[in-house]
């Protein structure tokens, strides 16, 4: 046994269940992890700063969205260290820079050992620069405020992993995508069906409004909150019937005469990820600008800022319009301005192309081309019926599919998600898409 292997033995982990686990047992397991996740997302960091966590809220919303976590409580990180020991050592097996064969036994234990450890240490390493940066309230100077704010987001990143370990070896899937889908389902749940206000008190007690959009409807007959629920419903259901469309290619095998197969190419043909691309690429715009941001809170290009949030430049166009379809709702067309106009459609076409782009780049680097795609099927003994094996054929063919599947996968993502933030739907596009596509795989 490796070295590495034995000190991983050392470090919290879930033991393997004795017995094959019956689908009671998973349900329990898996319903018992969401509860904790859940109450996890509620334990607020003791001695942050209050205006400073919503700051982070507004500037990090877009990756509290991808990481499954909640800014401003134990589990800050999220899913964060682990998505980041997991890419840092796929990079450097697939570089070669470590020498492991991950098909053997011992390739895989080694893997494993080292993502945990990788995990667990990048969480401290994580926690303390959320700390430094002062994004939890000025630590300068207090060296105990310090080690009780990354203490925290330390111990509850461990417990996120020892979470994900768990969901693993005893439930269903895995805690990563769980956990983000439980994050958006759950604000979803708020935005609709919320009977509670701002305050955490009962709307028809205390009075003020309530958070869910089911309730305020029903309190004001506002159409607004009426569209909330309307769009919410329609851009789910709509990401459920194309992520239920595919392409399917006959092929049959060569050396068995009547067998085939079909090989089916999804609509979403490069998931949801251009369209994480064009969110994280635009979620570091807005940060960046708030960062070079002068005293009087503008720079070039970018815009202008208050407490983190873009008010003019660059930053203010590539966010989704606020107050655009309240006032066509409210007021017609006639309340629209020209630059709202220019602004929704700015905002849909950096969506739209950027995700479309992405998705070109993501194929490639991903073996999802048609190059690669041929590859595969070659090495299945399959061919294209009526032609001889070989594999320039089954790569013509492919591109007739391909190229074009690539670019309309990416392009329809990236305005699904566009139009989602613009009509209001509660989750965000991105947030639902990840939500469809994480549940359809487990």
């Amino acid at each position: 046994m490796s070295k590495l292997v034995q000190i991983a033995q050392y470090v919290p982990t879930v033991e393997n269940p004795e017995r094959e686990q019956t689908l009671k047992q998973m349900l329990t397991w898996t319903g018992l992890v969401l509860l904790l996740y859940f109450t996890l997302t509620e334990i607020p960091l003791y001695a942050a700063d209050a205006a400073q966590v919503e700051q982070a809220v507004q500037q990090l919303r877009t990756f509290q969205t991808l990481l499954g976590s909640n800014i401003g409580t134990i589990i800050t990180l999220g899913i964060g260290p682990i998505v980041t020991a997991s890419i840092v050592l796929q990079m450097m097996v697939g570089s070669e820079l470590l020498p492991w064969n991950t098909d053997t036994e011992e390739g895989k234990q080694k893997f494993q050992a080292a993502q945990k450890l990788l995990a667990y240490t990048l969480t401290v390493v994580q926690a303390a620069g959320f700390t430094i940066s002062g994004t939890f309230g000025n630590v300068a100077g207090d060296p105990i405020l310090f080690a009780m704010l990354t203490g925290q987001i330390t111990l509850g990143g461990w417990l996120v992993i020892l979470l994900d370990d768990l969901i693993q070896k005893w439930g269903f899937g895995s805690g990563v995508g769980l956990f983000i889908a439980a994050g958006v389902s759950k604000g979803i749940f708020i935005q609709l069906f919320s009977p509670l206000t701002d305050a955490g008190s009962l709307y028809f007690r205390g009075g003020g409004d309530p958070q869910g959009a089911l309730f305020t409807f029903l309190n004001t007959l506002a159409p607004e909150a009426l569209l909330t629920i309307v769009s919410t419903v329609a851009v789910f259901a709509f990401v459920v019937y194309l992520q239920a469309m595919r392409v399917e290619i006959p092929l049959t095998f060569g050396n068995v005469r009547g067998f085939g197969q079909k090989w089916p190419l999804k609509f979403f043909y490069t998931s949801v990820m251009p369209v994480i691309f064009v969110s994280a690429l635009i979620a570091n715009i807005q940060i960046v600008g708030s960062l070079v941001a002068g005293q009087d809170g503008c720079a070039p290009i970018l815009g202008c800022f208050s407490q983190g949030q873009a008010e003019s430049g660059l930053a203010l166009l590539v966010n989704p319009p606020q107050n655009f379809i309240t006032s066509l709702v409210s007021g017609g067309f006639g309340s629209i301005t020209e630059f709202q106009i220019f602004h929704v459609f700015f905002y849909l076409t950096i969506y739209t192309v950027g995700a479309a782009v992405f998705s070109i780049f993501w194929a490639k680097t991903t073996g999802q081309d048609s190059d690669a795609v041929a590859e595969q099927i070659q090495d299945t003994g399959m061919k294209v019926p009526g032609f001889r094996k070989d594999k320039r054929v089954i790569k013509k063919v492919l591109d007739r599919y391909i190229p074009p599947l690539v670019i309309v996968s990416g392009a329809s993502v990236g305005f699904i998600a566009a139009s989602a933030d613009l009509i209001q739907a509660a989750g965000g596009g991105m947030g639902i898409l990840l939500t469809v596509m994480i549940l359809y795989r487990l």
